[in-house]
């Protein structure tokens, strides 16, 4: 199996934070550390997109003081890392509803992805203020304002009009902290998509187990329906 992208859903800071009798803020802050470790390893193994579900929509129902503490974190991630990443030839991507983000954010992500928009390397996709049902709906409100004709609207169209245009669909989906489920991550990109499920928390995810979850499904056979060796 061919692996092109991977996108992770990054579960697990505040039981990380509870287990150590810390704030939950603190199971952020640790959290964010693995982000650079993965980027770097996804670089390594020469994939071509990797996309962190950051902050979904459903996040925004959490207590202020926490969501107020992401953002926080988010903006020093944002300046701490862009120009070392920009030289390592990423380009960097913002996908979800960002008008809702706070001004300080939204003004490092475009600044972020402009001075990255013409490099060649590895795709970040950083997913925030996203939900996958909500992309859907917005990338068919995009194709009715633009008067496609229904007959004109196929997969393709759709793909077009989601926030991850230009972005191969995700391989493989990777879910730490031992839940199994998509949390509304990628509902159309994540189609034909293979999982591995992990019960480490993120902040304990690192490079090693990343290369190795890369490794068990570089072994798997994916058939797209059709019969084994045959697609």
């Amino acid at each position: 199996m061919n692996i092109r992208h991977v996108a992770l859903i990054m579960d697990g800071n505040g039981r990380w934070a509870k287990l150590r009798g810390l704030p939950r803020v603190e199971g952020h802050r640790n959290g964010v550390k693995r982000v650079n470790e993965i980027i770097e390893a996804a670089i390594d193994q020469k994939l071509k997109a990797v996309t962190f579900y950051t902050f979904s929509i459903e996040n925004w129902q959490r207590p202020k003081a926490e969501i107020n503490a992401l953002m926080r974190f988010l903006k020093t991630f944002l300046r701490n890392e862009m120009h070392r990443l920009h030289k390592k030839n990423i380009v960097f991507r913002a996908i979800g509803n960002i008008e809702r983000l706070p001004a300080g954010v939204r003004k490092l992500l475009k600044d972020f992805e402009e001075l990255t928009r013409d490099n060649t390397g590895l795709i970040v996709a950083s997913a925030l203020s996203y939900g996958g049902r909500a992309e859907i709906v917005n990338a068919l409100k995009s194709i009715m304002e633009k008067g496609i004709r229904v007959e004109d609207i196929d997969e393709n169209v759709l793909g077009l009009h989601l926030y991850t245009a230009g972005i191969p669909d995700p391989d493989l989906i990777i879910r730490t902290s031992g839940e199994m489920r998509l949390s509304n991550f990628l509902l159309w990109q994540s189609a034909y998509a293979e999982f591995y499920f992990t019960d480490t928390l993120w902040p304990d995810f690192g490079r090693d187990e990343f290369i190795s979850a890369l490794a068990e499904c570089r072994g798997r056979e994916r058939r797209f329906g059709a019969l084994p060796g045959k697609g």
